[in-house]
């Protein structure tokens, strides 16, 4: 399962192509950024730029994991560079760049400055010779020699006809043919392709033939895209069904609430124990927890269960929520080996069935699993929800009787600063309760030391942890 949301005003950039201008190059972070018309430059590391090799020199010298000629003798401020956005922006950091294009097509990926024909590695291996051979025949037959391009075969082109194939090559090349054309007639940091929206996206990237059905309840929406999927994807196009139901489509298939689960810190495991996974800027941590599971006499094999069975709801979750980067996992001591090789490995398994490329370590001697998840869309969190106003993403705030506390403090400043008739404290109901009752000696205190009366106000508008001093 996953989730895929994208607001008609705030729609994603990966995968757009743009004409860049080079406003800065840091020799020092080997990166440059790059203007390409939003409102925060974009960033190009070094490894992202595609090398053209010097004279004697081989190519496969300069692709990544090779050398690589520092970044201040390839480009230079003021240059002009056809860019595209692999990464969207994340909170503060601008969109992440290459000047490796790719265009993506149903079945192939076309790397228009490139030479070679990769194979997804979903495909059997006993597969992948002669598909490459084929692609490599079409690819010929369509254009003069050497003016073929790169492809990468998608795991939708195992059993691809050549004449889907030949169609598809077309299609991506005519699409480079208009971002070629555009990029001769748009000024710097200009647009020059946007990527599919989600809907078609999703027909192109993620509709197999274990997909059974595809409901959509916007009629708008559904005729355009069964207009795509004739022209391109028939055989899904006659998945594709017009919702009409009266019930709304998220409350037929409980979306709201897989959703509303996804954006929470606990996750049930249907055992009884139960995920808590906290999203900060450098990592996602998950820990793992019994809960009431009693499930099985021996510890040992109950610790074993939840472990199996928190290994499968990571996964599910990590796609749900779109988690990316450092993850660490902290499953439950386990004191057999065996124990431990099983839930990594169905772990792997697990994450195994997820598109974006993620890497496990073992169990490290703390007894933590680590990991990284590709990033390069925000995750669920950060694109439906916004720092609390009230304790400032720190999920927390301080209990009544400290901000109480606060609040004779300030009188007492306030006092030796100013004269007035009166303090009034205007303040969350807890914190009024809290200097009434329990700390009403203080407050009292307080007043005879200063000479000044002191009203309390309770506003249920005002934050838990927030007040204010009137002075009368």
């Amino acid at each position: 399962q996953e989730l895929h949301v994208e607001r008609t005003l705030e729609r994603g950039l990966v995968g757009n192509v743009y004409l860049g201008k080079v406003a800065r190059v840091l020799p020092g972070m080997q990166s440059a950024f790059i203007d390409i018309g939003l409102e925060r430059s974009a960033f190009l590391h070094v490894a992202d730029l595609w090398q053209r090799p010097l004279e004697g020199e081989s190519l496969p010298a300069h692709r990544n994991g090779g050398a690589q000629r520092p970044i201040e003798k390839q480009v230079f401020e003021g240059q002009t560079l056809m860019v595209q956005v692999i990464k969207d922006p994340i909170g503060t950091k601008g969109a992440r760049l290459s000047t490796q294009i790719s265009v993506a097509g149903r079945m192939l990926v076309f790397l228009p400055q490139d030479d070679h024909i990769g194979v997804s590695q979903k495909i059997p291996a006993g597969l992948r010779d002669a598909l490459r051979e084929r692609v490599q025949q079409l690819a010929r037959a369509a254009v003069p020699e050497g003016k073929t391009g790169g492809y990468i075969l998608r795991t939708n082109a195992e059993d691809a006809s050549d004449a889907e194939l030949a169609e598809d090559i077309a299609y991506l090349r005519k699409t480079w043919a208009r971002i070629r054309e555009a990029a001769t007639r748009q000024p710097p940091a200009s647009l020059l392709h946007e990527d599919l929206r989600l809907l078609q996206r999703v027909l192109r990237d993620l509709v197999g033939e274990g997909t059974q059905s595809i409901r959509i309840d916007s009629r708008e929406q559904f005729d355009a895209l069964m207009a795509f999927g004739k022209e391109f994807m028939p055989a899904a196009a006659a998945r594709l069904s017009h919702y009409r139901g009266e019930r709304p489509i998220f409350d037929l298939f409980n979306v709201d609430d897989e959703i509303a689960k996804a954006l929470g810190r606990r996750v049930d495991l249907k055992s009884g124990g139960y995920l808590v996974v906290d999203q900060t800027e450098a990592l996602t941590t998950i820990d793992v927890n019994t809960g009431g599971f009693i499930g099985s006499r021996n510890f040992d094999d109950t610790v074993f269960k939840t472990n199996l069975e928190a290994a499968q709801a990571i996964a599910r979750q990590l796609r749900l929520r779109n988690l990316g980067g450092i993850i660490v996992v902290d499953f439950i001591d386990m004191t057999q080996a065996e124990h431990q090789h099983a839930v990594l490995a169905e772990f792997r398994k697990q994450l195994a069935r997820d598109r974006v490329k993620t890497q496990v370590g073992g169990f490290s001697p703390l007894g933590l699993v680590e990991m990284t998840r590709k990033r390069t869309r925000e995750s669920l969190a950060q694109l439906l929800c916004e720092p609390c106003e009230q304790c400032q993403g720190s999920g927390r705030v301080r209990t009544a009787r400290t901000v109480a506390y606060d609040v004779l403090r300030e009188i007492l400043r306030e006092a030796r600063q100013f004269n007035p008739r009166e303090f009034r404290v205007v303040a969350a109901p807890a914190v009024i309760d809290m200097l009434l009752d329990e700390e009403g000696q203080h407050l009292a205190g307080l007043s005879d030391f200063i000479g000044k009366p002191i009203s309390l106000q309770a506003e249920s508008t005002v934050g838990p942890d927030q007040y204010d001093i009137v002075l009368l």
